[in-house]
C-alpha cells in the first residue's frame, strides 16, 4: 500500500541551525531507550513519543499535520571501557563520540495520517532526509557544543607586546615572588621580567596579588604562569588590561627574551583551566551513613533525580526544592498528562515546567533498575533536564552557559522569570507563597521624628557572625564558633546608625534604622551569607549555623507600624525621573565591605534598589567598566532617549511586553545589557506606573496572621570554597511511601544529589553549613 500523504509533501534535511530533538521527547522525558522509541518530525524535527498512553507524536502530528515521523529505538550495548589519551588543552570542548560506541539503534519511517504505515526508507527523498536526522546533532548536544565552548584567544596586547631590553633572569630571580616569599602561582610580566604571585586561586592555591599590584603600578598588561609552561609552548597567559586568559603566538621568542628556554620547562602547577574543571568535578556528597553502609536509594512519584548535564547540580538544587512545594506541584502537575496546544513545545515555557513536574512527580521514570542496570548502579538514571535548561537560560549571560552558577542567584532569577510568566498569561503564580512585606523604620537622633517605608521581598539574605578560634592554624583551614538562626535573625533585623540630615530639623546627628517583617510569607527563603572579601574574591567560609528541627516564631520580628506619641518626618515628593535615592541600609551594609559610594549607588540603581546580593554581585561584574567610579548620572534616562525598535524587539522575543521593553531601554538609556537587567530586578513592573504595582503586591504578599511558626522544610548545600566552583545538593523532608525494600509509610529526609536519591544522609551536618533554607508556615 502506497502513502497518499508524501505527494505535495517537501522534505528536507535539518539545516546546521535547526534543532533536532531526538535525545527525548519535548513533552515528557520519555527517551528512544523506552520500548516505543521517539518520532522525530520530518517536516519540523520535533521529538515525540510513541507510547500507547501519551502518544505525543500523534498529538503533534493532529495540530502540525505534519504526517511522516521517523521512529528511533536504542538499547544500550554492554558496557564497555575506553582509553582515551589526553587532548592538548586550547580550548574546552565536547570531545566527538559516536553513538554506535554505546547503543544499538534501529529505525524506521511511518506515515501517522495512515495509521503507522510504514515508508520505504530507501526511498531518495526520504533516504536524505533520514540520514540528516540521524548524522545532525540533537537539540541537547547543540546547546551543550555551544554553552561549553570557551576559545582561549589572542588579544591585541598579546599580539603586540613592546618588550623592554632583554637580559638572562638568573635563578634566584625566578626562585620566589618579587615582593613575598611565595614560590608558587608565580607569574612573569613579560614586558619587563618581573615576578609577581598571583592571586588567590578557590581550592587553596595561595597568593597575595602582587603581580596585579605590578599591573596596577606599571600598566605592563600581559604575564604568563611560570608552573604552567611546557615544552610544546602552551602556558597560561593572562591580560590583565582584556582582564581574561588568553594566547600567545609569540610566547617561546619572548620567554627567551628573559633566558628561558621553553623546551627545558616542565609544568608542574596545573593551568587555570585545570583547577577550573578539577574543582568542579571533586566534590563528592557523602553517600554512606556513619556505619559504612550505602544510603537506601528510593523510588516512585516524588523521587527522582536529574542527571547532571555538565555543571548543573545548581540547577537540579533549586528545581527539586521549588517542585517539593504544594503550590508548584498544583500549578504544573497534571496527572492526567494535559499539556498545552503548540507548535514549539520545546521554547515554551509552560510545556516544559509541566514536563518537568510530571518527571519529577510522576514516578514514571524513578524505577528501580533491572538487569545489566542494577549491576552497574543501583539508581535510576534520572532525567535530564536539557530542554529546560537551554529554554530557561536562553539569553542570560551566564544560565546559558555551562559553567557552574550560584544557585541561590539561579533561585531568585526562576522566580522572576515564572512570575512574569504567570502575570503575561493571568495564570496562577506559584511564587507568591515567597513573597510578604517587610518595613523600615528610620528615626532621626535629632528630632526624634520618624519614616516608614514598606517593600516587597521574596527571601532574606541573613549575615552570619564570623568568630575565629584560636585553634585555626591557618588562612585556609580554620575553625569557627558556632552561631543559632536566632542570632542571624536577630543581626538581620538589629538596628543601625546612617549617616543622615534630616529635612525636618537640618540635624546632621544620623539617624538610626531597623527592618523588620510587616506580613510573612508561606514559605520563607533564607540565604545565610559566610562570605569574606580576600583579595576582593568572595571567600566562603564554613561557620556552622544551628538550625532548629522544631518550628520557631518569627513574632518578636514582626513591625508594628507608627506608635502613639511618633512623629512622622514630613513627606519629600517621590523622586522624579531623573533622580534616585539609594536604600540607606544596603548602602551601608556595602559601604561596609570596602566598596566606594559611588559604587555602590550605581550596583543599587541597576539592580532594584531592594536586594544586597544582586548589588553586590553586580559590583563583582562590573568592577572593570571604565566608568565605575563616575558619578551615577540618570540625566539622559527619560522620554527624551530614542529607543531602537530592534532592541525592543530582541526584548519582546524573550518574553517581555512591549511596555516592559520600552520602559526598561528608557530607565537604562537605551543599553540593551543594563535593559536585562533592569527587567530581571523588576518582575511585577508591567511597564505602567510604579505606584500601581507596589501597591497591588502589597495587597496580595503574605499575611499578617500570628503565631507566625516556620519549621524547616528543605535545604540547598554547597561544597567547595566559592558558590561559583564545587557541587551542590539538597535535602527535603518527605513522607516516603513503599519502597521495594519493604520501607513502610515514615516521614524523613532526603538527600537529591544529582540522579541519585536516598534517604537520609549527613542533614543534621549539613543543616549547618547550607546556602539556601526554605522554611514552610507551621500551622499545627
Amino acid at each position: 500500500m502506497s502513502c497518499p500523504h508524501l505527494t505535495g509533501i517537501t522534505l528536507r534535511p535539518p539545516t546546521a541551525t535547526q534543532q533536532v530533538h531526538k535525545d527525548d521527547c519535548t513533552q515528557c522525558f520519555d527517551t528512544p531507550d523506552q520500548p516505543w522509541g521517539i518520532d522525530v518530525c520530518l517536516s519540523c524535527f520535533n521529538g515525540g513519543c510513541d507510547s500507547p498512553d501519551r502518544n505525543h507524536s500523534f498529538q503533534h502530528y493532529r495540530l502540525s499535520q505534519h504526517p511522516i515521523v521517523l521512529n528511533i529505538k536504542r538499547k544500550q550495548k554492554p558496557k564497555k571501557v575506553r582509553e582515551e589519551s589526553p587532548a592538548k588543552i586550547l580550548k574546552l570542548s565536547i570531545p566527538g563520540e559516536s553513538e554506535a560506541d554505546y547503543y544499538d539503534t534501529t529505525t524506521r519511517v511511518k506515515c501517522l495520517a495512515c495509521n503507522g504505515l510504514e515508508l520505504d526508507k530507501a526511498t531518495p527523498d526520504i533516504a536524505e532526509v533520514v540520514n540528516g536526522v540521524l548524522t545532525a546533532l540533537s537539540s541537547t548536544k547543540q546547546s551543550e557544543v555551544k554553552a561549553w565552548e570557551e576559545e582561549i584567544l589572542p588579544c591585541e596586547h598579546t599580539i603586540v607586546l613592546d618588550q623592554d631590553e632583554a637580559k638572562v633572569l638568573a635563578d634566584q630571580e625566578l626562585a620566589h615572588c618579587s615582593q613575598c616569599d611565595l614560590k608558587e602561582n608565580l607569574w612573569l610580566c613579560l614586558k619587563c621580567g618581573n615576578l609577581g604571585c598571583g592571586r588567590q586561586q578557590f581550592g587553596g592555591v595561595g597568593g597575595n596579588s602582587h603581580g596585579l599590584t605590578h599591573f596596577e603600578q606599571t600598566l605592563h598588561p600581559v604575564s604568563v604562569k611560570l608552573g604552567s609552561i611546557t615544552p610544546d609552548g602552551t602556558a597560561d597567559v593572562y591580560c590583565y588590561l582584556c582582564n581574561e586568559e588568553r594566547q600567545d603566538p609569540n610566547l617561546a621568542e619572548r620567554l627567551w627574551h628573559w633566558g628561558i628556554k621553553i623546551s627545558e620547562r616542565q609544568k608542574v602547577e596545573k593551568s587555570l583551566v585545570e583547577l577550573q574543571l578539577e574543582h568542579n568535578m571533586k566534590w563528592e556528597f557523602s553517600m554512606t551513613n556513619e556505619s559504612g553502609e550505602e544510603l537506601q536509594p528510593l523510588f516512585g512519584p516524588g523521587f527522582t533525580g536529574l542527571k547532571n548535564l555538565g555543571n548543573s547540580c545548581y540547577l537540579a538544587s533549586v528545581v527539586q526544592c521549588l517542585f517539593s512545594l504544594p503550590t508548584f506541584q498544583e500549578r504544573y502537575y497534571y496527572p492526567n498528562g494535559d499539556l498545552p496546544l503548540t507548535l514549539d513545545p520545546a521554547n515554551d515555557l509552560e510545556t516544559q515546567l509541566r514536563k518537568l513536574a510530571d518527571g519529577l512527580l510522576s514516578g514514571r521514570y524513578s524505577l528501580p533498575p533491572t538487569g545489566e542496570e542494577q549491576l552497574e548502579s543501583p539508581y535510576p538514571k534520572g532525567i535530564a533536564p536539557s530542554m529546560f535548561k537551554a529554554l530557561v537560560g536562553k539569553n542570560h549571560v551566564e544560565f546559558s552557559t555551562m559553567r557552574q552558577q550560584d544557585a541561590f542567584e539561579f533561585l531568585l532569577y526562576m522566580i522572576q522569570t515564572i512570575r512574569r510568566a504567570s502575570h503575561q498569561t493571568h495564570d496562577a503564580d506559584p511564587t507568591k507563597v515567597f513573597s510578604f512585606v517587610s518595613e523600615q523604620r528610620l528615626q532621626c537622633l535629632g528630632c526624634k521624628k520618624v519614616n516608614y517605608k514598606t517593600d516587597v521581598q521574596d527571601n532574606i539574605s541573613v549575615p552570619v557572625p564570623v568568630e575565629r578560634l584560636s585553634t585555626g592554624s591557618s588562612q585556609d583551614n580554620q575553625d569557627f564558633e558556632g552561631v543559632s538562626l536566632k542570632e542571624c535573625l536577630d543581626r538581620f533585623t538589629q538596628s543601625e546608625r546612617l549617616e543622615y540630615t534630616c529635612q525636618a530639623c537640618g540635624s546632621k546627628d544620623g539617624a538610626v534604622t531597623r527592618t523588620a517583617f510587616k506580613t510573612f510569607p508561606e514559605v520563607l527563603v533564607v540565604n545565610a551569607r559566610r562570605f569574606e572579601l580576600v583579595n576582593w574574591v568572595p571567600t566562603k567560609l564554613d561557620i556552622p549555623v544551628v538550625v532548629p528541627d522544631e518550628p520557631f516564631s518569627l513574632d518578636d520580628y514582626f513591625s508594628t507600624g507608627l506608635q502613639p506619641g511618633e512623629e512622622l518626618l514630613p513627606q519629600t515628593s517621590p523622586p522624579s525621573d531623573n533622580e534616585f535615592v539609594a536604600n540607606g541600609g544596603i548602602l551601608s551594609m556595602l559601604e561596609e565591605m570596602g566598596f566606594p559610594s559611588t559604587r555602590c549607588e550605581k550596583a543599587l540603581y541597576n539592580t532594584g534598589n531592594s536586594d544586597p546580593d544582586a548589588a553586590m554581585n553586580w559590583l563583582f561584574q562590573h568592577m572593570e567598566d571604565p566608568d565605575i567610579d563616575d558619578p551615577l548620572n540618570i540625566g539622559k534616562v527619560g522620554s527624551n532617549v530614542e529607543i531602537s525598535e530592534g532592541s525592543i524587539a530582541v526584548l519582546a522575543d524573550m518574553g517581555f511586553t512591549l511596555l516592559q521593553a520600552k520602559k526598561s531601554l528608557k530607565e537604562t538609556g537605551g543599553d540593551m545589557e543594563r535593559a536585562v537587567e533592569w527587567l530581571f530586578s523588576h518582575p511585577d513592573d508591567d511597564g505602567s506606573t510604579p505606584e500601581a504595582q507596589s501597591e497591588h503586591r502589597e495587597v496580595t504578599a503574605g499575611d499578617t496572621l500570628m503565631p507566625a511558626l516556620f519549621k524547616l522544610h528543605s535545604l540547598i548545600c554547597h561544597k567547595g570554597a566559592s558558590v561559583h566552583a564545587g557541587h551542590y545538593v539538597t535535602f527535603i523532608k518527605k513522607t516516603i511511601g513503599e519502597q521495594p525494600s519493604g520501607t513502610a509509610n515514615d516521614s524523613d529526609w532526603v538527600l537529591f544529589n544529582d540522579e541519585k536519591v536516598v534517604r537520609g544522609g549527613e542533614v543534621d551536618e549539613m543543616k549547618k553549613f547550607a546556602y539556601v533554607y526554605f522554611f514552610g508556615r507551621y500551622r499545627g
